[in-house]
């Protein structure tokens, strides 16, 4: 199944709105797939370096990144281009492959401010975990 499949089932199945793909390839993430992502979003998230961004945080911090409104975020981890997608509440997901090392980050919004529980972000990260390995 391609990533955008993927993408398109994770997000019906838990609610989202819009989503994203980045695959780890060298040292940055590289986006592979994205569902109602404004074409400008899409640019300025095309290749993520670490540490950049939600899904660069995530990749460094080595957790789920999350906002429960993309728009009012006052934290500095939204970057400006994310403001543009239409939805507030935010994650991104780290996924390891076998190995135990990053192999991508999953990023899925939703409509409306929500706030997520620690259950609900491991339950998050473990539904992000069956994005199919590349190869």
């Amino acid at each position: 199944m391609a990533t955008e499949a993927w993408l398109q089932s994770f997000l019906s199945e838990h609610g989202g709105i819009a989503g994203t793909v980045h695959l780890l390839q060298g040292d940055v993430l590289k986006l592979s797939s994205s569902v109602n992502i404004p074409p400008p979003v899409v640019k300025v998230t095309d290749v993520i370096p670490k540490g950049k961004g939600m899904a660069g945080l995530a990749w460094e911090r080595d957790e789920v990144v999350s906002t429960c409104n993309l728009k009012a975020d006052a934290t500095g981890d939204v970057r400006p281009g994310a403001k543009a997608v239409d939805a507030q509440a935010a994650l991104a997901i780290p996924v390891r492959a076998s190995s135990g090392g990053l192999r991508a980050v999953v990023g899925i919004a939703f409509l409306g401010e929500r706030d997520f529980s620690e259950q609900e972000l491991q339950a998050f990260s473990k539904a992000a975990a069956s994005l199919p390995e590349a190869g």
